[in-house]
């Protein structure tokens, strides 16, 4: 009979701890979800010159009455759900719906990644994502230097997102090398493929396609090694037409009938990697909707611009210093803008960036710059000055 009970007894314990090795094993979809974000907080009045002087595609906060600003709260939920799909949720805290209305939650980001193959080395990206057009469009504002885009490429897609459909391609050594890119603080755009392809709405985020016609982009760009430094080159370019808002046009300027415009543009980048000396340069070309203040009217003009930033990246233990200077130039229209306004813009900054540990980090950058930016009630309006910028940057 002791036999017997200790049989039983035995087989019992056996059941219970392989049935809790199995639950032990059962992952939860909601185990497989990540968040992290970041927050910015920046003051740009300091030894400012001219309160007049403005970059409403940027930060908001410029000029008169401009105080301290939260330029960005964003918190992003992502996770690979199964062994091909993935998904990427990022919303804002932050959004300026004007210089006077500060603070709105807006959605940023929402697609899925669906990888073809095994290892999603081929995979389709659909929902609201970045635009692959430009490094610098792509690159998270979290890894961003200088502490604005440049108005050369950024004026292809303003917040740089819209609705869309893309398909990417990139071997997994190439997609580990972006992840490390990113992770190791060398200032990567993230994995958007060594190829990428797809159409999107044109009339960017948030907002509905106003023409049933869907911009198409293109974008192929290859990182290697060329000893212990890292390069990359790209090429990508976009056509579409794009159509003014009514919300977007003053009284009395002049349109085509239905506000239909061309909008299609091309640029080359050079990227090489800190390790520790750096740099970035970007160019563009293209046709797009101007104000012109001849005849009162917005035409397709053709417009160039783009950036060079240089820096240098120094470890000193935990502490990380990254000096850094860009210089950037744009001749053309701001489709986003009121009018389609005409800009003609020169620009050159220096700053330093400090990440005194891993989770903050401080960034002071003076500005110098000549900016003529002109619509139907403002036709004579170039502006000129300085200022120095600070920024408060918090990571999690």
């Amino acid at each position: 009979m002791k036999k017997l009970l200790l049989v039983v007894f035995a087989f019992a314990s056996t059941s219970v701890s392989a049935q809790h090795s199995d639950t032990a094993k059962k992952s939860n979809w909601y185990d497989k979800i990540s968040l992290r974000g970041y927050l910015q907080v920046r003051y740009n009045r300091l030894a400012e010159t001219n309160e007049k002087l403005k970059n409403e595609q940027g930060d908001k906060s410029w000029g008169e009455n401009g105080g301290i600003f939260i330029r960005r709260m964003r918190v992003v939920f992502s996770g690979q759900l199964s062994e091909r799909v993935y998904f990427y949720i990022q919303p804002d805290f932050a959004s300026s719906a004007s210089s006077t209305a500060l603070n709105f939650a807006q959605l940023r980001d929402a697609y899925l990644d669906f990888g073809i193959d095994k290892k999603s080395e081929f995979r389709l990206r659909i929902g609201q994502s970045k635009i692959p057009y430009g490094f610098e469009n792509m690159q998270s504002s979290q890894n961003r230097l200088p502490l604005d885009r440049n108005d050369a490429l950024n004026s292809a897609v303003a917040n740089e997102r819209d609705l869309a459909a893309f398909f990417y391609w990139a071997p997994s050594s190439v997609r580990k090398l972006y992840s490390h890119l990113v992770s190791d603080g060398l200032k990567g755009s993230g994995d958007y493929g060594v190829f990428g392809f797809g159409v999107y709405n044109g009339q960017t985020a948030n907002k509905p396609d106003l023409n049933n016609e869907l911009h198409v982009v293109a974008r192929a760009t290859y990182p290697f090694h060329i000893g212990k430094q890292i390069i990359e080159p790209g090429l990508q370019a976009y056509t579409g037409r794009f159509v003014i808002p009514t919300d977007q046009l003053t009284a009395g300027v002049k349109t085509t009938k239905d506000r239909n415009y061309l909008d299609q543009r091309a640029a080359a980048t050079f990227v090489l990697y800190p390790q520790p000396f750096g740099i970035q340069a970007e160019y563009n070309i293209g046709r797009g909707p101007e104000f012109d203040k001849n005849s009162d009217s917005i035409e397709t003009k053709n417009l160039s611009g783009g950036y060079i930033t240089m820096c240098y990246l120094m470890k000193m233990k935990s502490q990380v210093v990254i000096p850094f200077c860009r210089m950037h130039m744009y001749q053309g229209g701001k489709k986003h803008e009121l009018d389609a306004r005409s800009y003609d813009v020169k620009e050159f900054e220096a700053g330093i960036e400090w990440q005194p540990m891993k989770n903050f980090e401080l960034t002071a950058m003076y500005t110098i710059s000549e900016r003529r930016f002109e619509d139907y009630k403002l036709q004579e309006n170039p502006q000129k000055g300085n200022l120095l910028r600070l920024q408060a940057q918090l990571n999690f």
